[in-house]
């Protein structure tokens, strides 16, 4: 695989490359603490906040790769009464609407980091600073508005190589 492939199938896949080793790793702490609570009477104190803390990185992360893959929950009963135009115009100001609130939320996301930050606040078992965690939510939201925008591209650009026009 040439190299320039190998960056687009890691960009491509990114946020799968990131989510699959993450829920793997959850489940396999969530069920070694299981078996340490309940065979051994003995509980790992750190366990449970690290999955606390990779689920939420996963539901961010799971933001991006739902925008990637376009299975966010969408109710398309309008749109799917429009003829094709129509429904090109309407997916187009729902990306831009999509592309506002992700930017909206990104700045929120950086101002509770920053509130987080300033406090130095650590977690209670693992003693990491907390903006860690936080850090996730405009990571997240760069990544699906990133995600948003390329979707569109590519909406866009295979609009206009179907009607013959150079796409490229």
């Amino acid at each position: 695989m040439k190299q320039q492939s190998k960056l687009y199938f890691i960009w491509d896949h990114l946020e799968e490359i990131i989510l699959l080793p993450a829920f793997t790793v959850s489940t396999v702490l969530i069920f070694v603490q299981v078996v340490m609570r309940y065979v051994f009477h003995h509980s790992l104190a750190w366990s449970e906040e690290l999955v606390r803390y990779m689920y939420v990185w996963e539901t961010w992360i799971g933001v991006s790769y739902a925008a990637h893959r376009g299975s966010h929950l969408r109710i398309t009963m309008l749109r799917d009464k429009l003829p094709p135009k129509g429904q090109k115009i309407v997916e187009f100001i729902v990306t831009l609407i999509w592309i506002a609130f992700a930017i909206f939320v990104f700045r929120q996301g950086v101002r509770a980091l920053q509130t987080i930050a300033k406090f130095g606040q650590k977690s209670s078992a693992l003693r990491i600073p907390m903006q860690w965690c936080y850090l996730s939510i405009p990571f997240g939201m760069c990544m699906m508005t990133v995600r948003l925008i390329e979707n569109a591209i590519k909406s866009f650009l295979s609009d206009r190589k179907a009607k013959g026009g150079a796409a490229e």
